[in-house]
């Protein structure tokens, strides 16, 4: 009984299984369309170890912000998603995702150093749990802000050339 409750406790930690709006990482086709019903599945257009299908949405609400959303399945299972935003959201999108996802293993800020112009400053949120990451990225004074979530080896292998 004790070991039920224990497993009960853990499962209802925030940030157990990346989501995007409910959709976990791992979950079927038919979650992604259900929850996401104007989505625009079809498969990839090149061919990946990672992925075979892709899953867009251009108009939806995450953390409170307006956003686009990208999952990359493989196998009837979500591999990975990506959700972009205004980086105006930033700050309110990063709340929602330390009370989803539990406290980031990594925050950072970096200075890119370039030649010719003034230094890019990035922040970025870390989450990992097992096999599974996700990662806030956004350089900042820049339009766009990306979450990215996956299983794996995914972000090695989605771009790849074989």
């Amino acid at each position: 009984m004790e070991k039920i409750a224990l497993i009960l406790l853990f499962l209802a930690l925030p940030g157990w299984a990346y989501d995007a709006n409910g959709v976990a990482l791992g979950a079927p086709e038919a979650e992604v369309r259900k929850q996401f019903p104007s989505a625009r599945c079809k498969p990839l257009e090149w061919k990946s170890q990672a992925a075979e299908r892709r899953c867009d949405d251009a108009k939806i609400v995450f953390g409170g912000a307006e956003a686009r959303i990208t999952f990359y399945l493989k196998g009837d299972a979500v591999q990975a998603f990506d959700v972009r935003f205004d980086e105006r959201d930033l700050e309110r999108v990063a709340g929602f995702l330390r009370t989803r996802y539990g406290k980031p293993l990594a925050e950072t800020r970096e200075k890119i150093e370039r030649r010719g112009g003034p230094p890019r400053e990035l922040y970025k949120l870390r989450w990992e749990r097992g096999k599974e990451q996700a990662m806030l990225t956004s350089q900042l004074k820049r339009k766009r802000v990306d979450l990215n979530a996956w299983r794996g080896n995914f972000d090695e292998e989605i771009y790849r050339m074989r």
